[in-house]
């Protein structure tokens, strides 16, 4: 297997940090029509809002192709050509409507030892961006960069390497254009039950702070999976998630701020249901 893509670097550990914690209320469920069309409805309530989108998602062998529609009465369309005349080559066109200028062709390429995306806006002065990891499995390293030809700057640069073995995978990412730099890792420390630790730090060039999150998960059962982090700003979060049938998961997160435990406490509840 490859390095992966630029977004691949860090992953494992942000998703064992971030994924799945929430503090509001959603609630999702997938259908399939008869010719294989799946359609999703979710609808999130944040606040005193209730936001809601319908994603529709068609395949038809290499091409597939998403379309999602929300109450903010938006439209989102992404064809994807998951080989693009060679093994490995990936094409992407998405577009907004009403948003004339979301319009985006991107194209991604895996190889044994390297992984590229580009993509470039399709307007007249577009956003023009590149990303590029190249090493192995084990080592790799790359750049993720996007300039703007309308204003002749680069708005994004960031460079990121990761170190990854059996058990243990380490990443450092510069970000924010060079004034943030972050470093993490995670540790799978039993595979029978899922069991993972994992830790993150940002450190703030310009104003010198540092940002400290650690993270634990761990299979009670086949079925359900418990998480738990931490940070420096005092912040603790917990989360049970279940998967009662195939696919279909009900997660219930916690989060506490404990240096204003006059505070209540915020909770988060989701339940996706899928045939």
């Amino acid at each position: 297997m490859g390095p992966g893509l630029y977004s691949e670097i860090g992953k494992k550990a942000k998703d064992l940090l971030y994924k799945d914690y929430h503090t509001d209320q959603k609630f999702s469920v997938t259908t399939y029509t008869s010719n294989g069309v799946a359609i999703t409805a979710t609808g999130t309530k944040k606040n005193d809002f209730i936001l809601g989108e319908i994603n529709s998602q068609i395949k038809n062998k290499n091409v597939t192709l998403d379309i999602k529609t929300s109450s903010n009465s938006s439209l989102t369309a992404t064809v994807t050509h998951h080989e693009v005349g060679m093994p490995g080559l990936k094409g992407i066109l998405s577009f907004s409507v009403p948003d004339q200028k979301s319009g985006k062709a991107e194209l991604q390429y895996l190889h044994d030892y390297a992984g590229v995306t580009a993509s470039m806006g399709l307007t007249t002065n577009p956003v023009v961006s590149m990303s590029t990891v190249v090493g192995t499995k084990a080592f790799a390293v790359g750049t993720d960069v996007s300039f703007d030809t309308a204003k002749a700057n680069f708005v994004k640069y960031n460079a990121g390497l990761s170190v990854t073995n059996a058990d243990l995978i380490a990443a450092v990412n510069l970000i924010n254009k060079g004034e943030m730099l972050s470093a993490s890792y995670y540790h799978l420390v039993s595979p029978l039950t899922n069991t993972a630790v994992g830790a993150e730090l940002i450190h703030s060039f310009s104003s010198g702070e540092n940002t400290l999150t650690f993270g634990t998960q761990h299979a009670l059962d086949p079925l359900t999976t418990v998480k738990a982090r931490f940070d420096s700003a005092g912040k603790a979060s917990a989360l049970i998630q279940h998967e009662w049938r195939p696919k279909s998961l009900f997660t219930i997160s916690a989060e506490v701020d404990t240096k204003a435990i006059e505070k209540s406490s915020k909770l988060g509840l989701s339940l996706a249901l899928k045939p």
